[in-house]
């Protein structure tokens, strides 16, 4: 792909139900495509982000010297191959780049959503993707693929509604969380409500809690990096130690821990990291499975079991170095999905770069990747 690639806009006009039975007037939704549909329209493949991606997932924007987030996997040749496959990726409700979120105007008042939003799940993320492929025409895709949080989406979708799908790939996830993942981010909440400018989130138009969400933003950096990673890319080395300065960052982890939180600031809202981050501590796809057919309005197309999930097709990969959701929680999907039928495989990547690996090691991703699409084509 050439000429830059810009991100498109949908608005939904109709009413939006939540799990929570809230409703959401003049939803947007933020997306890009990369690559074209066959004739048939069953080359698409969705593409899921993490807590902090964009619809932006891959190539360039005009006048961006940076790709997007996943770039190295998405495009001619790569792990999603945009020669092939009609590539998707659109970011989540509650979020902060393009689809409805906390930052959001309310129609209602002309001001930004702040608190008022409602809480979201990922059953509500995935709901509204269910409306982005109808809008563009996809009645069914070759697969839908995400880590971390992206992984969480894919598997509520693929779920939720196994006849859309041929395959999901899910990478560097869980189908719940634990105590301690729930606690780090229960941190990081509390650090941003402990700024005083986030003022009950209605910060808008004034200087957002940055000082909160760099902290929070620092927490979870640290999860998302191996100890040995960490140890052999810093160790015990100072940088621009001032002896008269009393408890500045001194070592180079701390001024590594400074760049992430500050960079993060500036293209995040710190609302829209409360809100995900609680919807990621209250996935729980078994549970939700179990309720699943309890239609509820506009979703009554879903649908789940056994029968579903037969001839279904799941790859799950993890690394051996990621402590935030390690390869135990990628062995517990594997059995889920292959006691409803689905013919699930199992890669565990050998690697030092901890739960990130899903964004850096992209050899071994693409070549297991790559084979298990192949495998797919009748």
């Amino acid at each position: 792909m050439d000429s830059p690639v810009q991100t498109s806009t949908l608005h939904l006009d109709r009413p939006f139900r939540l799990d929570s039975g809230d409703i959401i007037r003049g939803l947007t939704v933020a997306y890009e495509t990369y690559g074209e549909p066959n004739s048939a329209r069953d080359n698409a493949i969705l593409i899921e982000h993490a807590l902090s991606g964009s619809a932006h997932a891959a190539f360039f924007h005009r006048g961006d010297p940076k790709p997007g987030w996943w770039d190295a996997m998405i495009g001619p040749g790569k792990a999603f191959d945009t020669d092939r496959y009609f590539v998707i990726c659109s970011n989540v409700l509650g979020g902060c780049n393009g689809t409805s979120g906390p930052s959001s105007r309310n129609p209602a008042t002309g001001k930004p959503y702040a608190l008022s939003f409602p809480p979201v799940s990922i059953r509500d993320m995935v709901e509204v993707q269910r409306m982005l492929l109808a809008h563009l025409g996809i009645e069914r895709l070759r697969s839908i693929a995400g880590g971390s949080m992206g992984g969480m989406q894919a598997l509520q979708f693929f779920a939720d509604y196994p006849s859309l799908f041929d395959s999901f790939i899910c990478i560097a996830s869980t189908m719940r969380h634990s105590a301690q993942q729930i606690a780090f981010n229960e941190v990081g909440r509390r650090a941003v409500m402990a700024d005083p400018r986030w003022n009950g989130g209605d910060y808008y138009g004034d200087v957002p809690p940055e000082g909160g969400l760099s902290v929070a933003r620092m927490i979870g950096h640290i999860t998302y990096i191996s100890e040995k990673m960490m140890q052999e890319k810093f160790g015990r080395l100072r940088k621009g130690k001032d002896d008269r300065a009393v408890f500045r960052p001194s070592f180079e982890v701390e001024h590594y821990l400074d760049y992430q939180g500050i960079a993060f600031v500036r293209r995040f809202d710190a609302n829209s990291y409360l809100y995900i981050t609680s919807a990621i501590d209250n996935f729980d796809l078994v549970s939700s499975i179990s309720g699943a057919n309890r239609c509820r309005g506009e979703n009554r197309a879903r649908g789940t079991g056994i029968d579903a999930m037969r001839k279904k097709k799941g790859l799950v990969i993890s690394f051996t170095s990621d402590w935030l959701y390690p390869t135990q929680q990628s062995h517990d999907i594997v059995r889920f999905f292959s006691g409803l039928n689905a013919s699930v495989s199992f890669a565990e990547i050998e690697t030092d770069h901890g739960h990130d690996a899903f964004l850096t090691d992209i050899e071994g991703q693409t070549l297991i990747i790559r084979s298990f699409l192949d495998a797919l084509i009748p």
